[in-house]
């Protein structure tokens, strides 16, 4: 299958800056990859060339099957910035029937649109008394005219409450299932954890990681903590036959192994039966993995 979006050995350089240094990476169609980095890392850079707003030094870039910017790619890609702004004084239906006119669809799918992203009854305010985050729903619906086939999502959940912010992301898994690529940038690490396919991590300019969070787990061979709660009156004897753990305030038994501990130690830990009263594993966090290949990098 023809990947959505292929990069191969991407290099962008700003006067003596290099903002991108032999970046590749491909995107299947379905498939959900968060962009991170810290500012600076190239983030937005490999995005404007994506979009095919700014020109890049040496490589390759092909934007479902064809070059970035063209009339062909631009049919097929929606774009979301982190800080989405309309003429205030529009109502969101009527923002949203303009943009539908300009891409050659019907205008009366406005309301559909806007009641995917949770704004039917707030389609005919004026978008001036929107607030943050309803001004990124109106951006998101836009992103939905015409089927694209390539997201691109700068901070999309910036301004959206928690309830907003899980129907965003259910809303990208239908359209992850639907066929729909998306490349995502977030800060936001706990939010695309669990749901993204893939991880991408800038700095520097280079792609210093790639992969499932799994795989990136295996690789950076981070620890793993597991908590240990005794039975009551077993304090004693499970501090014993675990002299690695240390007492918390909190009267539970904390553990750290590598990897390749974690299933012996498990193993010793449910054979003490009874005298456990429960058990936690601890996995690394993305923002662990995150700072792990970050500072890797020198960043």
């Amino acid at each position: 299958m023809t990947p959505t979006l292929k990069i191969s050995q991407l290099t962008k350089r700003f006067g003596e800056v290099e903002a991108l240094k032999t970046v590749s990476l491909s995107l299947e169609a379905g498939k959900r990859a968060a962009l991170l980095g810290h500012n600076g890392a190239g983030k937005s850079t490999l995005m404007k060339i994506v979009l095919g707003l700014i020109p890049f030094d040496g490589g390759e870039v092909i934007v479902c099957g064809t070059t970035p910017g063209s009339s062909a790619a631009r049919s097929q890609v929606a774009y979301l910035p982190e800080n989405a702004a309309f003429h205030p004084a529009l109502t969101g239906e009527e923002q949203l029937r303009h943009y539908l006119a300009l891409r050659g669809e019907n205008p009366k799918l406005a309301m559909d649109l806007l009641a995917r992203v949770g704004l039917e009854k707030a389609a005919r305010r004026r978008i001036g008394t929107y607030s943050k985050g309803m001004r990124q729903r109106v951006g998101l619906a836009q992103t939905l005219i015409g089927r694209p086939r390539l997201l691109v999502l700068d901070e999309p959940t910036s301004g959206l409450d928690p309830v907003s912010r899980r129907d965003f992301y259910n809303l990208l898994d239908g359209l992850s299932a639907e066929g729909t690529a998306i490349l995502l940038s977030s800060h936001v690490l706990t939010e695309v954890e669990a749901r993204t396919d893939t991880i991408l991590i800038l700095s520097g300019g280079k792609l210093v990681a790639e992969g499932t969070l799994g795989a990136l787990r295996a690789q950076a061979a981070l620890p793993v903590s597991m908590l240990v709660r005794p039975a009551d009156g077993q304090a004693s004897s499970l501090a014993s036959a675990l002299p690695e753990a240390v007492s918390g305030n909190d009267g539970l038994l904390h553990l750290t192994c590598t990897q390749a501990e974690k299933l012996p130690l498990l193993a010793r830990i449910t054979a003490l039966g009874t005298g456990v009263a429960d058990l936690d594993v601890i996995p690394p966090s993305l923002e662990d993995i995150y700072s792990h290949f970050s500072r890797r990098d020198g960043q």
